[in-house]
């Protein structure tokens, strides 16, 4: 996909080179007849230059008596020629003709000019050779082929400098777009251009963003708000149930009650926590001030989850050959981020399966790779992967699905880039390019 100064720029050349071509096409016609013309008119310019020492001199010293005068250079390009004549028309054109020079025979385009002197009537003949001729045309060609190069060289490179330097604005606005992560970042300084399109359009992102940005807050606060006021009563309602539970002569059945009860209540909690999270790292709440090693951080994730593995009867690996020096980040986000893609691989692998975790360098950037051989997702699955509260499987437990929701939020936050490859009753691989200090 080409940028759009690439794409000016290549018509500006193409309308270019179409216009070249006919112009070649044309350019043998229009070189001959500028040629003959030029030609046509150095040869009245050297018959008014003839009559005109004529007129000055008289005919004598070219003609006496009967003879005849004729001139021609040492290449027998042009001659000159005067005789008399008894023919009664009067002569003034220009033809094609054979003519006899030292027994050869060459070719000439000829004017035929009749005048009279003293009641006797002389023609005179001026004529140049076909091949000077051909031979002048040849070097117009050369110089008019050149001129055409040149000319679409020049106003090619023009017209790329000209198409770069309107388009600055585009691409300042490009770059304002490329480099935010969050609307609130976005650069609300007008770019400077004297372009009105341009102008409109870096007013109308500003407007969008701020409005984006304006809807973000307002959802960040609702969920913020929503979340603190269901922790109160969660833990109110927590405690009340807890207290039940320390009562001796408590019923069996009621006790059994209670219990689940306190299992949804912990659940709601969790989800209260996970929804608070996301806001919080959404808000850019948390440091990122941690330095530590990938393969540092992965291995102690691996080392707490192997014993679920082993247990669940998965062959749970690892490979990580390739490692990096983390700077600028929140180890205990990370941790999760993870954590969550690693235990959610577990859970959707059947016994006898396996996930790996590997990591390969590429380009100077690590790509943490973790595969499993689990139920794998459908493509309409994969689209709503990282939607919060979208489970893979409808039957899948009690999960709530934000986990891996959470997961991305990281990612973002930390600017790492996740791509998923997967196909259902085979399995699914999620892949994070992580981009030096991240």
């Amino acid at each position: 996909m080409l940028d759009l100064k690439y794409k000016l720029s290549l018509f500006n050349l193409l309308s270019k080179v179409v216009f070249a071509g006919i112009f070649l096409l044309l350019m043998p016609f229009i070189i001959e007849r500028i040629n003959l013309k030029q030609v046509d008119n150095d040869l009245v310019s050297k018959r008014e230059q003839v009559l005109s020492i004529i007129s000055n001199i008289g005919i004598e010293p070219f003609i006496t008596s009967d003879s005849s005068f004729g001139s021609f250079n040492i290449l027998k390009e042009e001659f000159i020629s005067i005789e008399k004549t008894n023919v009664q028309d009067d002569y003034n054109f220009i033809e094609i003709a054979d003519r006899f020079i030292d027994n050869e025979e060459i070719k000439y385009r000829v004017l035929n000019y009749s005048f009279t002197i003293d009641n006797q009537k002389y023609l005179l003949e001026v004529g140049r050779s076909l091949e000077s001729i051909s031979h002048t045309g040849r070097n117009i060609r050369d110089v008019m082929l050149v001129f055409l190069i040149f000319i679409i060289l020049i106003t090619f490179i023009t017209d790329t400098q000209y198409t770069r330097l309107i388009l600055v604005p585009m691409q300042k606005i490009r770059n304002k777009l490329k480099l935010i992560s969050d609307p609130s970042l976005f650069d609300k300084i007008p770019v400077k251009t004297s372009t009105s399109d341009f102008y409109q359009l870096d007013s109308a992102l500003c407007g969008v963003m701020e409005n984006i940005n304006n809807l973000f807050q307002k959802e960040k606060e609702i969920t913020v708000n929503i979340s603190h006021e269901l922790l109160t009563p969660v833990s109110v309602l927590r405690s009340k149930l807890e207290n039940l539970m320390l009562k001796e002569d408590l019923d069996p059945e009621i006790c059994s009650k209670i219990e689940d009860s306190l299992k949804t209540l912990h659940r709601l909690q969790s989800l209260v926590n996970s929804l608070l999270l996301i806001a919080r790292i959404e808000s850019n709440q948390y440091l990122r001030e941690d330095s530590f090693t990938v393969k540092e951080l992965l291995l102690e994730i691996f080392h707490e989850l192997e014993p679920i593995a082993e247990d669940a009867g998965i062959n749970f690996t690892h490979d990580l050959t390739a490692d990096t020096l983390v700077t600028g980040a929140n180890r205990t986000l990370m941790f999760s981020m993870f954590y969550n893609i690693m235990n959610n691989a577990l859970k959707n692998t059947h016994a006898g399966g396996y996930v790996k975790t590997d990591s390969t360098s590429i380009n100077g950037r690590l790509i943490v790779n973790i595969s499993d051989t689990g139920r794998g997702m459908t493509e309409e699955q994969k689209a709503s992967l990282f939607l919060r509260f979208k489970t893979r499987d409808k039957n899948s437990g009690d999960g709530t699905g934000i986990g891996l929701a959470i997961a991305k939020t990281i990612a973002d936050f930390h600017k790492i880039v996740v791509s998923v490859s997967s196909e259902l009753n085979k399995g699914t691989r999620f892949s994070f390019i992580i981009p030096e200090n991240s």
